[in-house]
């Protein structure tokens, strides 16, 4: 049998097993709320504590919580910092929508560890959730976790795939390939000039993350239960958004109104929307690999990605782009994540959201996939695909659109002849341009250098 201990809140007595540290309202929510086994992410948790640490410092302050009970809680903060103990925090992503199980979670171990830590009396409420409520505690929370996680995981790796992109650009530097438009041949294109697209799509995204990201440093707590700031203190915001900066090295401020802070999640919607961005950014570049990856006989044959895994359990010696499909199975999750928090930010009902914890998870989650994602799309696809050269050469050689380069020395109507002939013949346009018009072949070899038309301009005699 597993021990037990008998604990109690303001609604009675709960029994929680005997070595747990969180207390009755955690139990209750355990009970309560067995829906998907999918607990609050482990960055939500960890800011959650720290959001808790630089109220206390707040509150020590302004004279409310002594210098004992301060230290108490820091003790306790530390331990939770250091040791992460995952399982002392069990309570559902689905729960009551403004996060109050989670909230209450958190100052229920908080409390129990600084006791034990320190042998002071602290309580949950008392002490731990002073001058707070969870209806600002748990947006600041999100605000912070997330500013968190973009700072040290997906920016990051965002700038490795951004770098990873700008290197085999110079590797690849002197390679002309057929362009596409329609997923039909058009006119060439460097292949440096096609990795720049997908590079300068990634710089774009870092530019609207570090736009938004500015947003994030504004935190809701001390708006209290509804935004009026009832039981915080003057100056409480101030204080505590001053020692949540100094732990983080970030410019936190109070929310120029915090029943905004409380009522919406503008903030998280826009930055969802921003990683979906990011998502339909990688989406392109994942199926762009994996059409120029296609084949080896069959399909593009354009580059040969990495052979990480076999491919099949029945057709021996075959390899798939496992990393560019990974990547897409991850924009698709981030999609239907900011479909969810789209349908959350839309929840604000008066003075309160009420799916606060869903959106947490899924900005949590999308960053820490996103990230991933771009890290091995960078190391284990871009880093070490290699070029077929031949097969581009081949394709750009049969080429009937390169006719276009012709179309201010012949005309539309004439170019589209030896267009339909080069096709209808499998002849090179250069040979059908012989046969069609008078231009020589130094000419027309001039006019139709597949690397001068990536250059721009109107080629001319």
């Amino acid at each position: 049998m597993t021990k037990t201990r008998d604990v109690h809140d303001s609604m009675g007595k709960m029994t929680v097993p005997a070595d747990a540290l969180y207390g009755a309202q955690t139990q209750r929510a355990v009970e309560n709320f067995p829906i998907s086994g999918q607990c609050m992410p482990q960055a939500f948790i960890l800011a959650l504590a720290e959001v808790k640490l630089a109220c206390a410092k707040a509150n020590n302050d302004l004279g409310l919580l002594t210098d004992q009970q301060t230290h108490a809680i820091e003790q306790a903060v530390a331990s939770i910092l250091q040791n992460c103990p995952m399982e002392a925090f069990p309570v559902d992503v689905f729960q009551t929508g403004s996060g109050t199980s989670s909230n209450m979670n958190m100052n229920e171990v908080i409390a129990t560890l600084a006791s034990q830590l320190t042998q002071v009396d602290i309580h949950p409420n008392d002490h731990v959730n002073m001058s707070q409520s969870s209806n600002d505690v748990i947006p600041s929370a999100i605000h912070a976790s997330t500013n968190q996680v973009l700072t040290r995981q997906l920016k990051p790796a965002l700038a490795h795939l951004i770098s990873t992109l700008e290197a085999k650009e110079l590797e690849v530097a002197d390679v002309v390939k057929t362009g596409r438009t329609h997923l039909m041949d058009a006119m060439p294109v460097q292949f440096a000039q096609e990795l720049s697209g997908w590079r300068h799509q990634l710089i774009d995204n870092l530019a609207r993350l570090n736009n938004t990201q500015q947003r994030l440093t504004k935190l809701t707590l001390g708006g209290t239960a509804v935004g009026t700031g009832i039981n915080a203190p003057k100056g409480f915001a101030v204080a505590f958004c001053k020692h949540l900066s100094n732990r983080h090295q970030t410019n936190y401020q109070p929310m120029d109104n915090f029943f905004v802070g409380l009522s919406c999640q503008d903030t998280a919607l826009e930055l969802s929307g921003q990683l979906n961005v990011l998502a339909a950014s990688l989406m392109k570049i994942a199926n762009d690999l994996r059409w120029m990856n296609s084949g080896p006989l069959a399909g593009l044959a354009e580059i040969q990605l990495p052979a990480l895994q076999p491919g099949s359990s029945i057709m021996p010696g075959k390899v798939n782009p496992v990393i560019p499909e990974a990547v897409a199975m991850v924009c698709a999750q981030v999609t239907g994540n900011h479909t969810a928090v789209t349908i959350g930010a839309q929840s604000g009902n008066f003075q309160l959201n009420v799916m606060l914890p869903m959106i947490a998870n899924n900005l949590l989650n999308s960053i820490e996939m996103l990230a991933n994602a771009m890290n091995l799309l960078a190391d284990k696809a871009i880093v070490g695909f290699k070029v077929n050269l031949s097969q581009l050469e081949r394709a750009l050689a049969v080429n009937p659109i390169l006719v276009t380069a012709l179309n201010s020395v012949v005309g539309y109507e004439k170019g589209a002849e030896i267009a339909k002939t080069a096709y209808q013949t499998g002849q090179p346009v250069i040979d059908v341009a012989e046969q069609l018009t008078d231009l020589d072949r130094t000419t027309l070899v001039k006019l139709l250098d597949p690397k001068r038309l990536t250059e721009g301009g109107t080629p001319g005699l």
